[in-house]
């Protein structure tokens, strides 16, 4: 067997995860979608948001939560300042939100939600929703998730959306990148039974579920992951609210943006060697295998890419690689994700959030994350940099 052929071979479970989740997608891709019966306001939120050097945009955030549609005897705000060097505690209080200071020192934002939870254990509280500093929520975002806690619900996630599409074609990247993750993640799943991806921002948890894990107990930087990969274990179900909208400020710099998605993909890692065998261990239903998948596929993924690499060196030695070969497969792939992106704006956002230079950039954005997934898988990241925001406007 040629070299070429081996590499090939040993990246055949990445091959099969992929088979995985396109027959998740397709298997659920047309079922009835499921629904969440509108309710009277009942669940009492207290939503919290910890923030580190977020003045610019934190009163934005707070604002947009006291304005929300839902009884305010209902929810109180509450912002969790750690290790702030500028006034984001007063502007978050002028905003009307309350204060929270953590009694222990904090080195990351599970440390700090760990500790937010414990002041507000016993306080009457009937679910928590976390946000980060940088988002503006949709006025009828309490009432969506209320209505799937009073079907059921433990554990719900929202739809996230780009704030600034438009800026630039990284931010308006991003916009296409949550719509795909929707698109072929987390609609299928939500119709099929299984959980959507938690990400660290627009998401309630019911206190039932903080009581069964004994508290907010992630140690990494990736502490949605984490928290994610517990509720796996315990066969809680992290259910989709696409009604209930949060929008994210992204990044408008490319190199900014390598900075934050490499700690994504370190986080993952992270939680992927911390998780995986607790999980083959415990794992109880197919939520809790199918999230197994998903933390193999970050595992699998840069191994995969060195391998294919490893595979193209061997065909250029071997004579098999010519670079028409090569161009022809480069601008398959450009135009086929090109055409992704242009799908994705033509169907999932609205004329006036629309970037085309998005579309045309996203291939750039989408093979950007290999190499990234590659030097987080020799090179951890342990500490929290600050990406400056507060530019932006809802575009």
């Amino acid at each position: 067997m040629e070299y070429s052929q081996l590499f090939a071979l040993l990246a055949l479970p990445l091959k099969l995860l992929t088979l995985y989740f396109a027959y998740i997608a397709l298997r659920w891709a047309f079922a009835p979608r499921e629904h969440w019966p509108e309710a009277a306001p009942k669940t009492r939120f207290a939503i919290v948001i910890a923030a580190r050097n977020e003045e610019a945009v934190i009163g934005r955030l707070v604002k947009s939560l006291l304005a929300q549609d839902y009884p305010r005897a209902l929810f109180e705000v509450f912002v969790v300042p750690n290790n702030c060097t500028d006034d984001t505690a007063g502007e978050a209080f002028r905003a009307g939100a309350q204060l929270l200071h953590c009694p222990w020192p904090v080195g990351n934002k599970g440390d700090a939600l760990r500790q937010a939870f414990c002041l507000l254990e016993g306080k009457g509280y009937d679910a928590f929703l976390v946000f980060d500093a940088d988002n503006v929520v949709d006025r009828w975002y309490l009432r969506r998730t209320n209505d799937a806690f009073c079907a059921g619900a433990r554990v719900v996630k929202g739809r996230q959306m780009a704030l600034n599409p438009r800026e630039s074609w990284v931010a308006g990247c991003y916009d296409l990148y949550f719509g795909l993750f929707d698109l072929f993640f987390n609609r299928p799943r939500a119709r099929g039974g299984l959980s959507v991806k938690l990400v660290g921002t627009g998401f309630a948890v019911h206190r039932s579920v903080l009581e069964q894990l004994g508290g907010w107990n992630t140690r990494t930087i990736a502490e949605d992951a984490e928290f994610a990969a517990l509720c796996a274990r315990e066969n809680i179900r992290v259910c989709w609210a696409p009604e209930a909208v949060t929008w994210d400020e992204e990044p408008c710099g490319f190199s900014v943006s390598l900075r934050q998605r490499k700690r994504w993909c370190s986080g993952v890692i992270q939680v992927g060697r911390q998780m995986l065998p607790r999980l083959f261990s415990g794992a109880k239903s197919r939520r809790g295998w199918d999230f197994i998948c998903f933390l193999l596929t970050a595992q699998l993924q840069p191994v995969s890419a060195l391998l294919l690499l490893c595979s193209w060196l061997c065909l250029a030695v071997e004579g098999g690689l010519s670079p028409a070969a090569v161009l022809t497969a480069a601008g398959g792939y450009w135009l086929g994700c090109t055409a992704l992106g242009t799908f994705l704006l033509m169907t999932q956002r609205p004329k006036e959030r629309r970037n085309w230079r998005a579309a045309v950039l996203f291939p750039v954005f989408m093979a950007s994350w290999l190499p990234l997934q590659v030097l987080a898988l020799f090179r951890k990241t342990t500490k929290w940099r600050e990406i400056r925001h507060g530019s932006s406007r809802l575009a």
